[in-house]
């Protein structure tokens, strides 16, 4: 009974779930709620478990209308949302199989052996030079891939308490990153806009139920 509630109670968080446009923006997560959320973010599985994440969270209202016009698809939560997060992904730079980062990783974060970090190391190596190609860029997009893990779990554990949530696309990577460089924000080009998100409380409840395709248009059992 216990596990039958809690898929219920999963799925109900799900169904609650939409993007939101606009946020009541009298309405603000509390400090303890949204280090939850960035919490569930933080523990997201990655590839080679490189982390190859950033959460920039502005807060500022200033900071957040320097990044509207290079944010399109965020006109109506920028100004609106409790909490809004830019969420970046590393680039070549930040992961070579030899960079600081990945060295780090293995030998502090994973305490890996010696041993185990030249044989992982040689593994991620060719993985970057086949499957990746070497390419700068998608070295990038696998990174970004990873990102999107992290915010499918952060919007998924905001539904759960009842935060609504609003992935964005919709922004100029370019111009993001130009002005996070100008505002000290950031330094060097380890890193790349990969998405972000906004998070608050709904403004009204949707206009229409939550529209999907049946489970039997979309699964293959073989």
């Amino acid at each position: 009974m216990i596990t039958e509630n809690k898929k219920q109670e999963i799925l109900k968080a799900y169904r609650f779930r939409h993007a939101c446009k606009v946020f009541d923006a009298h309405k603000k997560i509390s400090d303890d709620d949204f280090r939850f959320i960035l919490e569930t973010g933080r523990l997201s599985p990655s590839s080679f478990g490189l982390e190859p994440w950033r959460f920039v969270v502005v807060q500022d209202a200033a900071l957040r209308e320097k990044l509207r016009p290079a944010c399109v698809g965020a006109q109506g939560q920028l100004p609106t949302a409790s909490h809004f997060v830019i969420i970046l992904a590393r680039g070549e730079a930040g992961l070579r199989h030899d960079s600081d980062h990945v060295m780090k990783m293995m030998k502090e974060i994973q305490h890996m052996p010696e041993e185990t970090v030249q044989f992982v190391s040689k593994i991620y190596k060719s993985f970057v030079e086949t499957r990746l190609e070497d390419n700068d860029r998608l070295i990038f997009e696998w990174a970004s891939k990873q990102a999107y893990i992290a915010l499918g779990n952060m919007m998924t554990a905001a539904a759960q308490i009842g935060i609504d949530s609003c992935p964005i696309e919709g922004f100029d990577p370019q111009r993001v990153i130009s002005i996070l460089h100008k505002e000290g924000i950031m330094n060097g080009n380890d890193f790349g806009a990969a998405c972000m998100a906004a998070f608050g409380y709904r403004q009204e409840d949707p206009k229409r139920p939550k529209a999907r395709q049946r489970l039997e248009e979309i699964v293959e059992w073989r």
